[in-house]
């Protein structure tokens, strides 16, 4: 075969093949061996966990000045908060990400009111072509509003709910000296259907293996929970939970991040200290009938009172193993919490008890019941709709005729290729293997045209393959970057030209130890034979035949793109005694450069990345709700996000996905739009509207900015003189039968 053959091929074949996305319906949630099962499991009481769990992400007891992790994620699962949400764009390496913009509606910075006129953050002269001369630019993002800031000091086990910090005015975050509260440099994502994905964080930090203490998985040197082995006897041991990057997540922001909860220094059994004793959700209505913590409530009828009738000491002893928290001594858990006594084992090990639990709460929140799930299929696995009804029988025809057209849209124009399956997105490893494994019996899917697991589940023909997901949960890939490049990749990880490369690295950054967060960077480094640099152990099982384009072909061709018999190949697995060529699509892609090839070309575009700027592939459902869209929030409306597709992204560069270039310009027409938006629109679950069980909630009181404008605030904040007081926005209390609809973001109150 010819090297224009060989190399043709496999790039047609990537516009040949269609994967589809299909219904969430019956997905199974990836397992977690040994938290539930097993002799001794972690978790006793999975009802208890939950409940645990709920309880704790609405909490605002749990930030260090009354943020939740609901805080940032309360409206379907996202945050459509406008005020004071903007970042200077803090990831970025140049000078210009420590200051702020003026936005087109003439304000900006800290406590400005977002408008639509404020949207897109990059625009053209012609929305259509990124090559057209830039009319408005900004790094500025838009994230979350968090907390003051400060060091912290101390914490109170039953007084005060903030903590003891020393706070003063950010030299970023404030107005006329007066501190505001910070901002994240990202966007928040929903946490509903999160529980899919293999990591989470946008950059993939949070490790799909829970430590117990930290978000850094296998790669926290000193991680681990303790663990009581008699009266006298407690031992910490590592910790190693897969398909738990919501526990990694979770333990995150309250301690590792002053921006998003916790004051700086704050650590989680000093978090402990302060909630174990306390009422859970102390200040907090919950409706007597919460789905969840309904039967702990103080409430009853129309008389909504605050908190459980419990303590979070409590739930832990009835949802834990006793050997995580039963230890009565006090000695062996580290050093002295700062002002007080010295840490017990429930204390020092509320990291494990809080993420688990947040997890387990999390992987509730599972919006499978939107029209597209239901919606029966045709020998094609495309939608009939024919569950979807208008006022009329022509409002009927014209609802389906138009979402007939926006599914093909985004399918002809490449979009399942990156979100694709069940959540619409490749970065749900786990859940995508399990469903393209042939498993007797086993269906998901619309009741009345399941979907058999196996190899067809997302298209005929193994169309799965074409979007790099398979039987076998390989975490990286490659595949074409937008100049027909191939390049090394985490699978569910694109730059798609929303920002230059350089803006935030993504997924190129680095974790706490100085290792890269990419899989496809510790890939590298298992080629070339350094067993040092790789650290995640799936890296270890990635199958080079699974990749989208390969990477060693055992053919002779001439080419400096792909490693071949010349250069020095060998089978892979062949390493570790263990053939990895087992159902590969082709089999002379089973093969690896040896180690010499592969450092000889290690700076060459055989072992290129393409994991700058590269960010998590998000879930699309209920994705009308969840904006602004982004990493960096700089879309507010899905006909943006459109215009974004339409005219290949932003800002084209050797990292960009090759996906971005097939995309049709006319994407954007009127016609084309109102029916994509339609499709999109169809992934809505109503209960998430709606607020209905599972997605029903205590009372929140958020940080809505502060009195004034981006010009002028208030400062007398009870936290400190010099801090701005704070506008709230309280967000009801509601029952398993739901509320108010949810708006998305900046759309008119009704």
């Amino acid at each position: 075969m010819t090297l224009s053959a060989a190399v043709l091929c496999t790039a047609l074949a990537d516009l040949a093949a269609a994967p589809l996305p299909v219904s969430l319906r019956n997905v199974p949630v990836p397992p977690v061996p040994g938290l539930l099962d097993g002799a001794e499991p972690i978790v006793v009481d999975k009802n208890a966990a939950i409940a645990l769990g709920k309880a704790l992400f609405w909490d605002q007891n749990l930030g260090s000045d009354g943020q939740a992790c609901a805080s940032c994620h309360f409206s379907a699962g996202a945050d459509v908060r406008s005020k004071n949400q903007i970042n200077p764009g803090q990831n970025a390496a140049q000078a210009s990400g420590q200051t702020f913009d003026t936005l087109p509606s003439g304000s900006g910075g800290p406590n400005h009111e977002l408008s639509l006129t404020d949207f897109p953050l990059l625009r053209f002269a012609n929305p259509l072509s990124n090559s057209s001369p830039i009319t408005f630019s900004t790094d500025d993002t838009v994230g979350s509003a968090g907390t003051f800031g400060g060091e912290f000091a101390g914490v109170s086990q039953s007084g005060a709910s903030n903590d003891r910090c020393v706070r003063a005015a950010d030299e970023v975050f404030n107005v006329s000296h007066v501190g505001t509260r910070k901002v994240t440099p990202r966007n928040a994502p929903t946490v509903i259907n999160a529980v899919f994905n293999h990591r989470n964080f946008w950059d993939g930090r949070a490790n799909n293996s829970f430590n117990g203490s930290s978000p850094w998985g296998p790669r926290d040197p000193d991680a681990g929970v303790w663990i009581k082995l008699s009266a006298k006897a407690v031992v910490k041991q590592r910790l190693n939970l897969i398909n738990s990057s919501l526990a990694s997540q979770a333990v995150a922001p309250p301690v590792f991040n002053d921006v998003e909860m916790g004051c700086n220094g704050r650590r989680w059994p000093d978090i402990g200290r302060k909630l174990l004793s306390r009422q859970p959700l102390q200040y907090q209505p919950v409706h007597p009938q919460d789905s969840v913590l309904g039967s702990l409530s103080l409430s009853s009828g129309n008389d909504l009172k605050p908190g459980l009738k419990t303590t979070y000491r409590n739930l832990i002893t009835r949802a834990f193993n006793p050997q995580y928290w039963s230890y009565a001594g006090i000695g062996p858990f580290g050093a002295l919490a700062k002002g007080g006594m010295a840490y017990n084992q429930m204390e020092a090990n509320f990291a494990m008890f809080f993420g688990l639990a947040i997890q387990l709460y999390e992987s509730t929140l599972v919006s499978d019941q939107a029209p597209f799930d239901t919606s029966p299929l045709d020998a094609n696995m495309v939608p009939t709709w024919s569950n979807v009804a208008g006022a009329t029988p022509a409002e009927t025809a014209a609802k389906i005729t138009s979402l007939k057209r926006g599914f093909n849209l985004f399918v002809n124009n490449h979009c399942s290729r990156c979100h694709v399956g069940p959540t619409l997105s490749q970065a749900a490893v786990a859940a995508n293997a399990a469903l393209l494994t042939p498993t007797p019996g086993a269906q998901f899917g619309p009741p009345a045209t399941p979907i058999a697991f196996g190899p067809d589940a997302f298209g005929p023909y193994a169309a799965a393959s074409e979007a790099g997901v398979g039987a076998n949960p390989g975490p990286v890939t490659r595949d074409f970057n937008i100049l027909i490049k191939p390049r090394l990749m985490d699978l569910g990880f694109s730059n798609i030209g929303v920002t230059r490369p350089d803006a935030d690295p993504g997924l190129a950054g680095d974790d706490a130890f100085g290792n890269p967060l990419a899989y496809a960077a510790q890939y590298v480094s298992y080629l070339i034979a350094d067993s040092a640099g790789v650290i995640d152990l799936p890296v270890e099982k990635v199958r080079a035949c699974d990749f989208i384009t390969g990477l060693a072909l055992n053919v002779t061709l001439a080419t400096d793109n792909y490693f071949l018999p010349g250069d020095g190949l060998q089978a892979d697995g062949s390493r570790e005694g263990v053939p990895r060529d087992r159902n590969c699509a082709d089999p002379i892609a089973a093969y690896i450069p040896t180690p010499a090839a592969a450092q000889a070309n290690l700076n060459g575009p055989k072992m290129a990345l393409a994991t700058q700027g590269a960010f998590k592939v998000p879930t699309l459902r209920n994705v009308e709700l969840t904006g602004p869209y982004m990493h960096n929030g700089g879309l507010a409306t899905l006909a943006q996000v459109i215009e974004f597709y339409a005219r290949h992204g932003n800002v084209v560069s050797d990292f960009q996905n090759f996906n971005m270039g097939g995309i049709s310009s006319a994407l954007s027409n009127v016609q084309n739009t109102t029916d994509l938006t339609h499709f999109l629109q169809a992934l809505t679950d109503e209960r998430v509207r709606y607020q209905k069980a599972p997605f029903d909630h205590p009372q929140l009181t958020l940080a809505n900015g502060h009195p004034g404008n981006a010009l002028q605030v208030d400062a007398g904040n009870p936290l400190g003189t010099g801090l701005a007081k704070d506008r709230t926005l309280v967000l009801p209390a509601v029952g398993a039968g739901g509320g108010a609809p949810i708006l998305p973001f900046l759309a008119p109150a009704p």
